[in-house]
């Protein structure tokens, strides 16, 4: 059955998983080319509907978008009737009346992207959903693992950092041990939950994370935004103990170990400024992944099929 919609990971079969890392290999190849747009999207319209700031995934969607031949429109919540009270089911019918094919969302609101996808042909994409998940982010980042290290299987990800509040923490954890990876989480103990998903190891203690023995750090971006309480001392203690600092650094290139981070970066908390400069940092190359991935998963997806995220006579959720 054709995909309609891509709002969370744990809905993607294996087959499609392939499938979709498969395909942005050619795509990531069309980048080196002197035209790098193909025609596979020409003539379909897609929307950014991002209620949330955003840079780089808002970028990424409309160039991968863009370089798919694909009209792309920028919905400016700040100066619609958003503001004026308008629910996002308001919303959503309006932009539907427009005819567009694809809608992707960003919304402070878990779920919110699910309940737009029942509500429209069009198909959605979740660019993530309050701390719920990040498909997306978690498809590139895989991608971008896949890339280093083609066997995957038994391969090591250690996540720092506020998991508590991270979608991309949940989605590419997922999606990394679907593929056979190890994962583990290390941050302080008030922002790694006590029940990780299963076969996820939790870590408080950065040197017994690292006698687990990683092949990737992968440095979450800590979100002060998300955090309505104070969870640790300070950024400057967080960075101490959590973060990669000048000799944690000499460590990672000792033991030949690789770095991402999902951007931006809050240079002196998570990493310090040595290590934008790293050898073995993979943080720009997820960036150019992500457009190829987004590339390949606009492809996949058919407006107007029926969708198999929700059954068939599901009464509509609210958007109010």
């Amino acid at each position: 059955m054709a995909r309609k919609d891509l709002l969370e990971l744990a809905s993607l079969t294996r087959e499609e998983i392939d499938r979709i890392l498969e395909q942005a290999v050619p795509f990531k190849e069309l980048f080196t080319r002197s035209v790098k747009k193909v025609p596979a999207l020409k003539g379909k319209s897609v929307l950014m509907l991002f209620y949330e700031p955003s840079t780089r995934t808002h970028s990424s969607f409309e160039v991968a978008a863009k370089r798919l031949s694909a009209d792309v429109t920028n919905f400016d919540v700040p100066h619609s009737s958003v503001v004026k009270g308008e629910s996002v089911r308001e919303t959503v019918e309006t932009l539907q009346a427009m005819r567009t094919d694809y809608i992707v969302v960003r919304h402070g609101r878990s779920g919110l992207p699910g309940m737009i996808a029942r509500q429209t042909k069009a198909s959605v994409v979740n660019a993530g959903d309050g701390a719920h998940a990040h498909p997306t982010q978690g498809l590139l980042d895989a991608f971008t693992v896949k890339e280093v290290f083609p066997e995957m299987s038994g391969k090591r990800v250690l996540i720092v950092g506020d998991i508590l509040h991270s979608r991309v923490a949940r989605s590419t954890s997922s999606v990394l041990r679907r593929l056979g990876v190890e994962v583990a989480y290390l941050g302080p103990g008030s922002l790694v939950p006590k029940c990780c998903p299963e076969g996820v190891r939790r870590f408080t203690d950065y040197r017994e994370a690292m006698a687990w023995g990683p092949d990737v750090v992968y440095l979450l971006r800590v979100q002060m935004e998300r955090q309505d309480v104070q969870y640790f001392p300070s950024l400057r203690e967080y960075h101490r103990v959590y973060g990669v600092t000048r000799d944690r650094l000499d460590e990672l290139e000792d033991k030949g170990i690789w770095l991402m981070h999902p951007g931006p970066v809050n240079r002196g908390v998570e990493l310090c400024d040595e290590a934008m400069d790293y050898q073995r940092s993979l943080i720009n190359r997820q960036v150019e992944n992500g457009i190829a991935v987004r590339m390949s998963v606009l492809y996949s997806l058919k407006p107007g099929a029926s969708g198999d995220e929700e059954a068939e006579g599901e009464a509509e959720a609210s958007l109010e």
